[in-house]
């Protein structure tokens, strides 16, 4: 069961959200709130080029020492949150004792154990369409800073970044080929929000980056090894760096991701 939060403590977090949370439940380590947290949020159906971009992004902002606030959604968000943990804040819009989707129940239960889980909803509570909407101001409203990966034009995304406008957020966005990603492309276009370009000067402005290249294990793997050569070497390093978002596992081969 989750707990509650009561305490206004924390419930000055949401303070310049429209309709601020009356009570907060969560899963999780609480203390992630007094870090610096920015959204990364983004398309269900995200491109593979969007996708290696949020993984090296969220990597490089936990490095640094900063929190990725996100849904629990299919796509980006789930995958930023991934990358980031355990510094990951995953806001969902239904009760924390009713995983949503299913399909992310895996790195959600993760979340839960290492990250922090928030919802307004009790825990048996299932989701409105309208609730989904009604996440996204929390998301906002707990950021320094939202970066948006890739959207549609009609989405919850860009309803995201009209929120930002509201609340006078700064609001990033990656960059992306015509048509692959016209919400993010019109937000350049009307400049309503900045082109993220370069992720490891972001991450430096957003707190201290730790240099990965000294790193044995690493470097071992970006010979192009195979995971029987890594656990044979290095053992448990190799799933632990997994769950990390440093590596990802393809098959038999090993692939860097930082």
């Amino acid at each position: 069961m989750a707990s509650e939060i009561l305490s206004d403590v924390f419930l000055k977090f949401f303070a310049k959200a429209k309709n601020p949370p009356k009570r907060l439940y969560y899963k999780g380590n609480i203390e992630l709130l007094h870090k610096r947290k920015i959204a990364l949020i983004g398309s269900r159906k995200m491109s593979v080029y969007t996708r290696n971009c949020v993984l090296e992004l969220g990597f490089l902002l936990r490095q640094a020492g900063v929190c990725i606030v996100s849904g629990g959604a299919l796509g980006v968000d789930i995958t930023a949150l991934q990358a980031s943990m355990p510094s990951s804040i995953a806001i969902f819009a239904n009760g924390l004792g009713n995983i949503y989707p299913k399909s992310n129940e895996k790195i959600i239960r993760q979340i839960y154990q290492n990250g922090l889980a928030l919802s307004e909803n009790i825990d048996d509570y299932i989701p409105k369409k309208y609730d989904f909407l009604l996440r996204n101001r929390l998301v906002v409203a707990l950021s320094e800073a939202v970066i948006i990966a890739q959207a549609d034009l009609q989405s919850g995304s860009m309803q995201s970044a009209r929120l930002c406008e509201k609340l006078k957020k700064p609001l990033f966005v990656l960059p992306q080929r015509m048509n692959e990603s016209k919400g993010t492309n019109i937000l350049i276009e009307e400049h309503k929000a900045e082109l993220l370009s370069d992720f490891e000067i972001f991450a430096q402005k957003m707190g201290f980056l730790v240099n990965q290249k000294n790193d044995e294990f690493l470097e071992f793997c970006r010979k192009g090894v195979s995971v029987e050569e890594a656990l044979k070497l290095y053992g448990d390093k190799l799933y632990e760096y997994e769950l990390e978002g440093k590596i990802e596992i393809d098959g038999v081969r090993i692939r860097v991701l930082v």
